[in-house]
């Protein structure tokens, strides 16, 4: 299973890259895939590549899928 983060884009770097910020963690990715990219955008990151843009609703409803998915993995791991 592939698991794509939602990132704010910070800063835009030379050659298609740019930093991007999730939680307070920034990253330098690639934005190769996409044709236009803003500072203040959303995007669905993946292996250090932003592969589609999306707006801040979506973004949101993605982390929160992702909470859950890890509070129901913890709840899960600890009854082993």
């Amino acid at each position: 299973m592939c698991i794509a983060w939602p990132m704010c884009v910070k800063e835009l770097l030379p050659g298609k890259e740019c930093i991007a910020e999730l939680d307070g963690i920034s990253r330098k990715i690639s934005w190769r895939l996409l044709d236009t990219l803003q500072v203040g955008d959303h995007v669905l990151v993946h292996a250090g590549y932003a592969i589609e843009k999306v707006d801040i609703e979506a973004a949101r409803e993605q982390l929160e899928v992702m909470e859950e998915l890890k509070e129901n993995y913890t709840r899960s791991k600890s009854r082993f």
